[in-house]
């Protein structure tokens, strides 16, 4: 911002305010030294209803924000990513923008190279990295060789015009590419339909170049909550439930004094607790996201994370469907009988 702007509130807006857009407007309005200026929707009733809830200007289009707030959300649904974007970051405006950044890699190229062009902040909303357990998990994480991620859920009407990976598997993408210090190297992946018109399972394998492995599980068809992220390093394992945001650490402790005739050999495996203090990701994204346009920061997840976020999802993709051409078979909803997959380790630790 500029520097005559530093002390005054920070002008933002929500274009989107569905379910999850309302929400952002609500965390914005109670946000200290931040003005939540408007919010944007199609729908003029449900505009009329968000704003009228935090004493703000009710618009029908982002353009409509051009010369009003320095930064907004974007929380229309992905297909419309790309048009909302641009009205906003040709006119100046920082942008949060929800993930996947945009459907198609060649959108996601245009969205980053429009935030470049003019000289604007694009944070992409991938979430979980405002995980508090996430956030401590990537402190500790010493050169993971080995990431196992599984992010699994009952079956819901929401987000079903796009597969698994768009919906929860590029969650678990992002991280292990932000936890490993390597380029990618190899993808490999497989998947079904179960009851929508796309993939609702889907399993990936992430090689990278310098010989870390990241196996990432989604599925939107099991019957209960499954969250967890399993790192293995050299030095340490570490455990994480999204949910919860319990970190567990097992390390090796230090070899008793033991005399040489008692045959003890190996140190113990010891395990440490961790002090995580819990917050809500979507607040502390939205927070820093503020820090960022007020600071002119990088953003903890840039527009070309983001992007790089769907280049992998889309070879993802691209592998499910070689492996379903493979097997000769459509993959059409209702191959599988139950949404009973995985329950062998639902449960596990």
């Amino acid at each position: 911002m500029p520097a005559e702007k530093q002390n005054q509130p920070l002008k933002v807006a929500v274009a989107g305010v569905g379910d999850f857009g309302a929400i952002h407007a609500k965390i914005y309005a109670a946000m200290p030294d931040v003005e939540l200026v408007a919010v944007v929707d199609a729908d003029a009733a449900r505009a009329a209803e968000i704003a009228a809830r935090h004493n703000c200007e009710a618009l029908q289009s982002p353009e409509q924000l051009a010369g009003k707030v320095d930064a907004a959300s974007v929380a229309v649904p992905t297909s419309f990513h790309l048009p909302v974007a641009r009205a906003l970051l040709e006119k100046g405006i920082h942008v949060m923008l929800e993930k996947p950044i945009a459907p198609s890699i060649e959108e996601s190229r245009a969205i980053v190279a429009m935030a470049a062009r003019n000289g604007v902040i694009l944070q992409i909303g991938h979430l979980e990295r405002f995980n508090a357990g996430v956030m401590k998990l990537a402190e500790l994480a010493s050169a993971p060789r080995f990431i196992e991620v599984h992010r699994l859920g009952a079956f819901v009407e929401r987000a079903t015009d796009v597969d698994v990976v768009a919906d929860l598997m590029i969650h678990d993408i992002d991280i292990a590419l932000s936890l490993v210090p390597s380029d990618l190297a190899e993808v490999r992946a497989a998947g079904a339909r179960v009851i929508t018109e796309h993939v609702d399972i889907a399993n990936a394998r992430l090689e990278f170049a310098n010989g870390a492995v990241a196996n990432v599980t989604a599925s939107r068809v099991s019957r209960r909550r499954f969250r967890r992220i399993r790192v293995f390093s050299q030095d340490a394992y570490l455990a994480l439930d999204f949910t919860d945001q319990r970190l567990e650490h097992i390390a090796p402790g230090e070899l008793n004094n033991a005399p040489k005739s008692s045959g003890e050999k190996f140190p113990p495996l010891v395990a440490r607790p961790v002090e995580v203090a819990p917050q809500l990701p979507l607040n502390a994204e939205l927070a820093h996201f503020a820090d960022c346009v007020r600071h002119r920061r990088r953003p903890l997840v840039s527009g070309e994370d983001g992007l790089l976020a769907v280049q992998v999802a889309q070879e993802v993709r691209r592998n499910i469907a070689e492996s379903i051409a493979r097997g000769g078979r459509a993959g059409a909803p209702g191959r599988i009988a139950e949404a009973d997959i995985f329950t062998s380790w639902e449960g596990a630790t």
